[in-house]
């Protein structure tokens, strides 16, 4: 059988003398094992660099950098360039796998036969690199990200040097290939993505990491940015405003029994809204004012404010006021029709909630795991997310009472029902033709078999 080049080049050796010395079957053993020992090692270095390397977030390395932490600088040069670090360790890591194995191969092949000898090195080279080359070294680059990759720089640093025409031959191919492909070749995404950040939100509430009020707020701030003026606006129905020529003493009375601090101020009808009142400036310049009582009008008070299209990102709007130092903003149609009002308070209640006041009552009560009273200006997103139902929107209504009457196609009164999707829904109070509150429960599935409502009677 012919051997192998590699195990006639170790079998001349015993014969050849080395440095003036003869090189027996025992010494070629051990310098073998020494070999292996060595490369095992060099194999968990590479294997570890790989993970530490990128695994180490990009915010925590930039982190690391402004602290001074020695090394972090070389470390953020060898990132700056993922795809030729990768291709570095991978380089480093198969010649010394490559090796390995070979040399393991032609040591058992000496003592126990070529085809018994390649077995025994192929199973014993595997389970070795796997356990010491692989599986250790990465437990410990995982557990120690930080410092390993500072530790492994310099080492790396050098290894290109070391290799740098095997480096930048490989790294030249791996981009035409990849451009053949069709691949970007892109090594890095960004460190945690908007799904992924959401998804970890998701998982801390279920493993109790996460308090419900905590988990229900990052929610909201994630929905912030998707959500429109029209979603969180006071319709016109239920805005205050007082008009231009009403006295002093008449905004605050407005103000009071209202409970705004701020009321809109229009002349003629709410489509001509000229701006805004403070109730403390009507109070100050009535009572502490240099002009005289009766020579003071509404209008030398009135403040500006915005005008905003009802489909205006909450977020814009929210950096727009802050920058006018505005506090309400009028929301107008497609038509320049008011079609309501905007203020801060209603867009930080995205964020952390319903900001209740005196006997103001809770937008949605829970009567039980399956029931809820719901005010019909609630949006339908959020009695979705309190009964963990899918109802949806449409683009001409986002609230409770806005499905129900797309889902009747008519005015509804009280006590009437519609089912849907396994939800009954039950108006409960109707003020004029405005649906005020409304029960929904989820029915279990005996219940879907039920007499039809009185609603889907009518309908039929």
């Amino acid at each position: 059988m012919a051997l192998s080049p590699l195990l006639e080049v170790v079998l001349a050796a015993y014969e050849v003398p080395f440095l003036g010395l003869e090189i027996d079957e025992s010494t070629v053993s051990i310098l073998g094992v020494l070999a292996v020992a060595v490369l095992i090692a060099l194999s968990g270095f590479f294997s570890s660099s790989e993970i530490a390397m990128f695994n180490l977030p990009k915010h925590r390395l930039e982190g690391m950098v402004e602290e001074g932490i020695e090394g972090a600088e070389l470390v953020k040069a060898l990132k700056d360039d993922p795809h030729r670090l990768l291709v570095t360790i991978l380089v480093g890591n198969n010649i010394v796998n490559i090796a390995m194995s070979s040399i393991a191969t032609a040591v058992l092949s000496l003592h126990f036969g070529g085809l018994l000898g390649v077995i025994l090195a192929t199973f014993g080279i595997t389970a070795i690199v796997l356990l010491f080359g692989e599986s250790v070294p990465k437990s410990y680059a995982v557990e120690n990200t930080e410092s390993w990759s500072i530790r492994i720089s310099k080492p790396l640093k050098a290894t290109e040097y070391l290799l740098y025409p095997l480096i930048v031959l490989f790294d030249y191919l791996t981009r035409q290939v990849n451009k053949l492909t069709g691949s970007t070749g892109a090594i890095e995404s960004p460190y945690v993505t908007r799904d992924e950040i959401q998804e970890m939100i998701e998982s801390g509430e279920r493993e109790g990491v996460l308090e419900e009020e905590e988990h229900e707020m990052l929610t909201r701030i994630f929905r912030f940015n998707k959500t429109i003026v029209k979603e969180v606006m006071t319709p016109r129905l239920d805005m205050t405003a007082v008009p231009k020529d009403a006295s002093i003493d008449e905004a605050i009375e407005t103000c009071i029994q209202s409970g705004h601090a701020r009321v809109p101020v229009y002349e003629g009808s709410l489509d001509n809204v000229q701006g805004v009142v403070h109730i403390r400036d009507l109070v100050r310049d009535l009572n502490y004012g240099e002009a005289e009582t009766e020579d003071l009008e509404l209008a030398d008070l009135i403040q500006p404010t915005l005008h905003v299209p009802e489909s205006k990102n909450v977020d814009e709007l929210l950096t727009e006021m802050r920058e006018n130092r505005m506090h309400m903003a009028l929301v107008i149609d497609e038509f320049g029709t008011t079609e309501g009002l905007v203020t801060m308070e209603d867009m930080v209640e995205e964020i952390i909630g319903e900001i209740l006041e005196g006997g103001e009552e809770q937008p949605i009560e829970e009567i039980d795991e399956n029931t809820v009273l719901v005010r019909g200006e609630v949006n339908i997103e959020d009695v979705n997310e309190s009964l963990d139902i899918d109802l949806p929107e449409g683009e001409e209504f986002e609230t409770i009472a806005g499905f129900i009457f797309n889902r009747a196609g008519r005015l509804v009164e009280e006590g009437e029902e519609i089912t849907y999707d396994g939800v009954r829904i039950t108006v409960e109070d109707v003020e004029n033709t405005r649906i005020m509150m409304a029960r929904l429960r989820k029915l279990e599935q005996a219940d879907e078999g039920e007499e039809v409502s009185e609603l889907e009677e009518t309908d039929a």
